[in-house]
């Protein structure tokens, strides 16, 4: 006789486990985290893998913690601090004993700021987040090389200080990781005891994963709305997961997707191109069809939070805003440029917001509401004069 395994009933053991060793910042973080564990067990069932990172600005946040109870959940665990990309193609392939769960501590020592470049790892992240995608190298002795393809599709979870390059960034559920607070309590980790533990619940979370395998490979989950794009490929796997558990999963799992997309949205400083046109439409040309460049760099450079004043050492000059405003269009499918604009004072350069539109549509997240009811229609380009 098959016994029946309770998914939610299982999913609550596995959030629970999580919360006695970890402080997440949120109750969103822990259903996408236990999601993203049981994910691990499925992957073939799915078309990407979300890469899960706990990103923090200090030491001392709990991070490597958390990877340390993700790495007793997950599927052939492999701890990856120092792994070469080499490595991690042969360990992917499955040569020795099965496709791993890859788990990067101090992601920063390899990313960081004073880490130089590593494009062979970035590139393995990368194309380990689509399923079928191969890394082509050369392999032989001296002269004698020929081109190998190997599989790079894994889970891939990290945990470091400051950020991640951009095109990791956008492939992640980004946990946002801080200290605790003195009144923040969490059971200690013993290692002999609680792997064990931790173990127990990976196999029954494999197991279960064996019932719900064919329900998730053909699921295509409802999205919270606003949700498209790079962030549903993300979270569509643990949407679906989370539909095939049942129980308040899918409630949850879904008010977890909107709650850290939109907190993606407004933590992503992964571009500083989207950060001035959002900044140029909420705080400089909000209410104005055009600004002279010097009037747009005063007010820029005012902000608070912002990072003009200071743009490696020194604030933003006109030169540098309009090779940053040049990498965009306009609706007429032209390069953002300044241009004539008559003052009381005489012709000066400057900037429309007619000009930026088009690529405030395409690129910033939604106005604030506090910005959008002194937002003014502006006149077509045709029916304003020549300045």
């Amino acid at each position: 006789m098959t016994t029946t395994l309770d998914g939610a009933a299982l999913l609550n053991e596995v959030e629970a486990f999580h919360r006695r060793f970890n402080v997440f910042p949120t109750e969103a973080a822990f259903v996408a985290v236990t999601l993203w564990d049981a994910h691990a067990h499925l992957l073939d069932a799915f078309d990407s893998t979300p890469r899960l990172a706990f990103l923090s600005p200090e030491p001392g946040s709990g991070k490597s913690r958390a990877l340390e109870v993700v790495e007793t959940l997950v599927p052939r665990a492999m701890a990856a601090v120092d792994a070469s990309a080499a490595a991690l193609f042969r360990s992917v392939s499955g040569v020795d004993g099965g496709r791993p769960t890859i788990l990067f501590d101090e992601i920063d020592t390899i990313f960081g700021p004073k880490a130089g470049e590593n494009e062979q790892l970035r590139g393995f992240i990368n194309a380990g987040h689509t399923r079928g995608r191969v890394m082509y190298r050369c392999v032989g002795d001296g002269a004698n090389q020929q081109v190998q393809g190997f599989p790079s599709y894994c889970a891939v979870a990290v945990a470091g200080l400051g950020s991640l390059p951009d095109t990791i960034m956008t492939r992640s559920v980004i946990i946002r990781m801080r200290r605790r607070a003195r009144n923040e309590k969490v059971e200690a980790f013993r290692t002999r005891i609680h792997v064990r533990e931790g173990n127990q619940l990976r196999d029954r979370l494999a197991a279960w994963a064996e019932t719900v395998q064919e329900r998730v490979t053909d699921a295509f989950p409802e999205m919270p709305q606003g949700v498209t794009d790079r962030p549903a490929d993300v979270w569509e796997p643990l949407l679906a997961i989370a539909d095939a558990a049942g129980g308040d999963w899918p409630r949850r799992a879904r008010a977890a997707c909107a709650t850290l997309v939109q907190a993606a949205q407004t933590n992503d400083k992964h571009s500083l191109g989207v950060r001035l046109l959002t900044d140029l439409r909420d705080h400089v040309l909000i209410g104005v069809e055009r600004l002279p460049t010097v009037a747009i760099l005063d007010r820029l450079n005012a902000l608070d939070d912002a990072p003009w004043a200071d743009m490696g050492g020194k604030p933003l000059d006109s030169r540098r805003l309009s090779g940053m405003l040049g990498e965009y269009m306009t609706a007429d499918n032209e390069p953002v440029r300044s241009r004539n604009i008559r003052t009381g004072g005489g012709v000066l350069k400057g900037y429309f917001a007619e000009d930026l539109a088009d690529a405030w549509a395409r690129y910033c997240p939604p106005p604030s509401q506090e910005a959008l009811p002194t937002l003014q229609p502006l006149q077509p380009r045709s029916e304003r004069s020549n300045a």
